[in-house]
Order: C-alpha cells, then structure tokens, then sequence
C-alpha cells in the first residue's frame, strides 16, 4: 500500500511540476489512520522529487528574477495547526520559509505566503494533520478556502489526515471497489450552501488514496508483513541476533498481534524492545522480552487525539504467573503406622 501511494504522489507532483500552463494543478489527498505511515512516505517522494528537481535545474530556481537573491524550495512542509485559523496556517507556511510575518493583517499574511510560494520555486505544497479542520467552524471553512485559492499558484497540495472522507472536507463519501475511487454524494444539511459548485473545486481536484495497515489475511498480505519485517531486521545491530529474529517461528504472528500491523506502533515496540535487550545483555528480541515491553504513546507533543492521530494500542499479552509444580510425595516416608487395636 504504501508503495501504491507513492507511485500516485511521485506521479503527481512531477506532472504538475513539468507543466507550463496556467492551470489550476490537481492534488493529492493521502488518508488513513494515526502512525501508518502517511507521513513519512508522503515525505520520502517529496524529498527524492526535490533532489529530481534541483539536479535538473543545477541547484537554481528556474522562476528566479534577474537580480534577486535565489532562494530556492521545491517542497514546503507545513503541519496544520490545533486550532487553525486562516491567520495561523498562513503563519506556519511562512515559518518554514523562515518570513516575518508579525502584526500583518489577514490579507497582508494571504499574499505575503502566495509571494513566498513563487519566490522560493515551490512546487509541492505538504499539509500534514490537514483534518485539523472541524468544518463546523467557520474560521476552518475560511482555512479550507485558502487552501483552494493556493491551487491556482501552480503549487501542487498534498494534504495528509486522518478520517477524510468522514471529516466534511470532502463531504461524506464512500469508497467504490469496483472502480477504486470515492464516491461523493450530493451536499445535504450541514454541508449544503448557496453555493454547491464551490465545493466541487476541492472534490474533483483532488484524488484521495487510502494507506491503511498490514493485513494478515491471505498469503500476499503475510508475505509483505514478512517482507517488511525482514528489512526492519536487518537494520538491527544487536550482537547475539539470529539470521531470521523478525522473520522465522511464530515471531511474525507475535509482532501482527502486538501491533494491529500498525507500522508506527510496530517501530516502537521494536526500539524499545531493542533497548530492553541492550540494556538486559540479551542482545536479542524473543517473544518473552518483548512481553515486558510496553507500548505507550502518552505525553506525545504533537499529535492531536481528538483527531484521531493517535491510534489503539493492542493489549499487551497477559502475565498470568506460572504455577509451581507440586512436589513429588511418591517416595516420602509416612512413619511408623499406630497399633491396630483388637
């Protein structure tokens, strides 16, 4: 799944980036629940596109003006805000480039970040947590207006959440096996306005492509959980591990079961699990090491559990303490037996 999401961004961002048009370019919506992956993958094409871009461009900005200072960013990573508003997003797309941007009014922030965006040769746009947004606030509908006039400054946006098609950005939708697409429904209640064709310049300008988690189902789905866990493997630098620690017995059914086949919770359980065994002199993961390691993601500064960025954490194993074995009283010596009486 994650390679599939990578083949539709790269493609994407690429395409966009070779046109010459002034047309509105399309983007890209990446779903899927709290540590799958979504942003780390997402970030992974962005930064290969960009080293594709400057050694193409030999490190300069194909845009820059004659006499200007050639700063250049092909991709611009921006985290939404808890509580966004149009002011804040524009401030923290601003942060990254490093801009001022204190006392400056709302229209001064909108075209202070659209001059940004082409001064800098952005051609990637990331919004991350982009479900932030809560559309039944109003300062979040103007968030998301902003987002649609940044479409048309040949920037391509690629927003990363969790829960979109349930969050109102695109309306509530359903997903179509037969063609692999979302089918969005007529705009009823709460998301109707007076303006209904408005909100299809976000719905039919973005593709939305799901990254969902392992699966242990079916032998395609267990040799990838296996595929995976055996890079993972040979990353590990513990001085007793075996050839196949993450990959032989029952060590992959252990890890689906501890995990969910979440690969963020499956990276924390490993880490920790690594310094346990560093620390223990181990030198190596087994089952019963990692029954005493416990998977928390309390206290996390950036994340947001109301927006579902913070997934469910399996239950650990169960420590149920072993009974001793009773004692063998085959051969023990009962004593001398009392007088039978007459």
């Amino acid at each position: 799944m994650s390679a599939a999401v990578a083949r539709v961004v790269a493609s994407r961002i690429r395409t966009n980036a070779l046109k010459r048009k002034p047309s509105t370019r399309a983007g890209v919506m990446v779903n899927g629940g709290g540590y799958q992956g979504k942003t780390e993958t997402v970030c992974e094409v962005a930064a290969l596109f960009e080293e594709w871009w400057l050694e193409l461009h030999h490190q300069l900005n194909p845009d820059a003006l004659p006499g200007t200072r050639d700063l250049h960013a092909p991709v611009a990573y921006v985290q939404t805000p808890v509580t966004a508003t149009p002011k804040s997003t524009c401030e923290a797309i601003l942060d990254f480039y490093g801009e001022p941007h204190k006392n400056m009014t709302l229209p001064q922030l909108v075209r202070t970040v659209k001059a940004a965006l082409h001064a800098h040769g952005t051609k990637a746009l990331i919004l991350d947590d982009i479900t932030r947004l809560k559309m039944h606030r109003e300062a979040d509908q103007d968030v998301l207006d902003l987002i649609r006039s940044l479409m048309s400054m040949s920037v391509t946006l690629v927003l990363v959440g969790v829960g979109i098609p349930q969050s109102g950005l695109l309306r509530d939708s359903r997903y179509d096996a037969r063609s692999g697409q979302w089918v969005f429904p007529p705009a009823t209640g709460r998301f109707r306005s007076r303006n209904d064709a408005a909100g299809t310049q976000t719905e039919r300008r973005f593709d939305l492509i799901e990254l969902g988690p392992f699966r242990y189902d079916t032998a395609a789905q267990i040799d990838a959980w296996v595929h995976h866990l055996a890079g993972i493997q040979d990353q590990l630098r513990l001085l007793k591990a075996e050839p196949a620690m993450l990959t032989s017995a029952g060590m992959p059914e252990y890890l689906f079961r501890r995990t969910d086949g979440i690969v963020g919770l499956l990276e924390r359980l490993i880490e920790d699990g690594c310094s346990q065994a560093i620390d223990s002199g181990a030198e190596r993961l087994t089952t019963g090491l990692l029954d005493s390691v416990t998977i928390s993601l309390d206290h996390l500064p950036v994340r947001d559990p109301a927006a579902g960025e913070v997934p469910a954490i399996p239950a650990p194993p169960s420590r149920v303490p072993r009974r001793k074995r009773p004692r063998n009283t085959s051969f023990d010596d009962g004593g001398t037996p009392a007088a039978t009486r007459r």
